[in-house]
């Protein structure tokens, strides 16, 4: 499987696509859920609700953001690799996780949570084939590859799980 290509995503993707280091998204997002485990069981119940700024998301509302995230990239990708020339609309990131209240699950139910939303999204991304992988569609206005929506998903988790590293948990 190649990595996307320049022109199979917007710009502004690059971020999350570079962090991936394996070239079968598959196998990154299978990685990731070991990673994402293993850092969330850490976080001791003083640290779930806290927040490295003012204005900034509670350790427990990064980790909805990227449920909600993966939900809606799958989502994408599901459309485009389904051929579906619609444009997907965008979303409000910070209105999703204002009206959420991740504040009040607990911890091991957002990581239940987690796990599952990312088992079904292998299981789906896995059915692709790679010419369903390579179909562009358009999502924000902007044209992507069903791939490089995978891509983004799988970098999209890595880059917050940098930021509640170095920002909230140095060390862990």
């Amino acid at each position: 499987m190649e990595r996307p290509k320049t022109g199979d995503y917007p710009p502004y993707f690059e971020i999350y696509i570079q962090l991936v280091p394996e070239n079968n998204p598959i196998k990154a997002l299978q990685k990731n859920i070991f990673l994402m485990a293993d850092f969330v069981k850490k976080i001791s119940p003083e640290k779930e609700n806290f927040s490295y700024a003012k204005n900034k998301w509670t350790v427990k509302e990064v980790l909805g953001h990227i449920v909600d995230t993966e939900r809606i990239m799958a989502y994408r990708a599901l459309r485009i690799a389904r051929n579906d020339k619609t444009n997907i609309e965008g979303f409000d990131e910070d209105a999703f996780v204002a009206n959420a209240h991740f504040g009040k699950q607990s911890t091991d139910d957002l990581l239940n949570e987690y796990l599952l939303v990312r088992k079904s999204n292998i299981a789906l991304f896995s059915t692709f084939n790679e010419e369903e992988l390579q179909r562009k569609g358009i999502a924000n206005g902007k044209e992507i590859t069903a791939l490089a929506m995978i891509y983004m998903l799988t970098g999209h988790e890595l880059h917050h799980l940098n930021i509640l590293k170095e920002r909230y948990f140095v060390g862990i």
